[in-house]
């Protein structure tokens, strides 16, 4: 960020802090995170930003890759960007309010906006473009059906990434092939690695010698605890027959 003193000239956005706390799939605490994001409803459509569409991978595109690496015996793998709206320049002319600790009494300080922040509006839009065009260049094709699936064919290999967001998967069978493309990730972005495949958008995976379990535990407890229902008793009811498809 570039900083200066405030112009009556110019529309300035505000931000704030977000604190959270990011869990393992078995909700153990990971770590605690401090985030500090940009109120995004401050911007001026047409000025600060223009499109704001940005595709998120389906899950039925998801639920393909699973099915296909359990039947086939494919590897999967997970990969999660480290702060990834935060490496991407901005085209906009952005200027931001500091948090007031960095300003002293009395002072009325500007940031020009050289990058992007979270909860810019164009920021999912930027970062997502960003990483299109770049994994295009060693040979990944980008899905028609669903933008967020980018895979490359080889006689010898197929090699798949499905993109949400900053989380990623990636499947295939050459294992050769899966360390290339995680050795160019990490030299374009800041990334870990997160192994095999076991927590993707609420979905917990396990694998076994039989093939691939899926469940939501986690998501539905964090679910219930959230809306004070975790200790609540079971209530049955009847379920609507034409809901059903007997086999």
């Amino acid at each position: 960020m570039e900083h200066g003193f405030s112009s009556s000239r110019s529309k300035t956005i505000v931000c704030k802090w977000v604190f959270k706390i990011k869990y393992h799939s078995n909700r153990n605490v990971k770590r605690d995170k401090a985030q500090l994001v940009a109120k995004g409803f401050t911007q001026l459509e047409g000025i600060d930003y223009t499109e704001t569409f940005t595709p998120v991978a389906k899950l039925t595109t998801v639920c393909c890759l699973l099915a296909i690496a359990a039947v086939r015996n494919w590897s999967l793998h997970q990969m999660d960007v480290e702060n990834a709206f935060l490496h991407i320049d901005l085209s906009e002319e952005v200027y931001m309010q500091p948090p007031p600790i960095f300003c002293r009494q009395g002072e009325q300080l500007v940031c020009r906006m050289n990058k992007s922040l979270y909860s810019l509006k164009q920021a999912s839009r930027s970062w997502f473009h960003n990483f299109s065009s770049s994994i295009q260049d060693p040979g990944f094709k980008q899905s028609r059906t669903d933008y967020s699936l980018f895979t490359k064919v080889r006689s010898y290999s197929f090699t798949a990434i499905l993109l949400y967001v900053d989380d990623m998967i990636i499947m295939g069978y050459d294992e050769r092939m899966i360390t290339d493309l995680k050795t160019f990730l990490k030299s374009h972005l800041r990334i870990r690695d997160l192994g095999p495949l076991k927590f993707f958008l609420g979905i917990e995976v396990a694998r076994s010698k039989v093939g691939i379990s899926i469940c939501q535990q986690k998501y539905s407890l964090h679910i219930l605890e959230e809306t004070g229902l975790l200790g609540a008793r079971p209530a049955k009811f009847p379920m609507e027959q034409s809901q059903v498809e007997f086999n």
